[in-house]
């Protein structure tokens, strides 16, 4: 009996381009490429406080993405690339970050691959907090760069935000990946140190007591539930987004 085989991630497996052939990819024609939506996931390693493993936000984000793509809107058609784990990540708690120009130019030589691939429609889907600006400056030189149109979308948007400072739904989170994993979250100090100063936005541990894991799952899947269905009304403005006019390039201006 062959061995199982070992999932790349947390997919869906009739959107998830690793299981695609070549001859899939030979087959489609340029019009269904065009109407190809590439997803493309950014999660990166970090102990957030929450009493849960690194990879906290690759396993929300996945899920997210597998759950929301199963219920894609009419006219949306989407395809996801294996999350890119290694980002941004200046805090101490972080874990295999690389440097903005690293980070940057992996987002490009995905986007150049996808591009030569045919396809000309991404969304970067990005779990950290600490890459939202990164996705931004590279949607942008991409889009200058490639004529992609490029999309992006942060769980900051959808109440799923990991940000220690900004964030209002930390301890939402930490019950979803409880959810998720069945598995109570470590304890965490009672009383986390004050920010030292009004720009300190160190990752501290989540005070107070922690959704157990029997109540976690009911509260969990609520929580999953809305979050699905927003990125799916996300996913409907994303699908009725016209395309870019003169297939993304850009018109030169030019001295009268």
């Amino acid at each position: 009996m062959a061995a199982p085989i070992t999932p790349l991630c947390i997919a869906d497996d009739a959107t998830f381009w690793p299981w695609r052939t070549w001859t899939d990819f030979a087959r489609l024609t340029t019009a269904q490429k065009a109407a190809t939506t590439v997803i493309v996931p950014v999660a990166g390693f970090a102990d957030w406080g929450l009493g849960h493993a690194l990879d906290a936000e690759e396993l929300v984000l996945t899920h997210l993405i597998k759950a929301a793509v199963a219920q894609s809107p009419a006219g949306f058609t989407p395809l996801v690339i294996p999350p890119l784990r290694f980002v941004l990540g200046p805090d101490p708690a972080c874990a295999f970050a690389v440097d903005p120009p690293t980070a940057h130019a992996l987002l490009r030589e995905v986007a150049l691959s996808i591009k030569a691939t045919g396809f000309g429609r991404l969304i970067l889907f990005n779990a950290s907090p600490w890459n939202e600006e990164l996705c931004a400056a590279a949607s942008r030189d991409l889009r200058i760069e490639l004529g992609l149109q490029i999309f992006r979308i942060n769980l900051g948007m959808i109440d799923l935000d990991f940000h220690p400072v900004r964030s209002k739904t930390r301890r939402q989170v930490q019950t979803l990946v409880t959810a998720l994993t069945g598995r109570a979250p470590d304890p965490q100090p009672d009383t986390p140190a004050a920010p030292a100063f009004w720009a300190d936005e160190r990752i501290r541990p989540l005070a107070g007591p922690a959704v157990p894991p029997e109540a976690a799952a009911s509260e969990g899947a609520a929580i999953l539930a809305t979050a699905v269905a927003r990125v799916v009304g996300l996913f409907g403005e994303i699908a009725a987004h016209p395309p870019l006019a003169r297939d993304g390039a850009l018109v030169t201006m030019t001295p009268p």
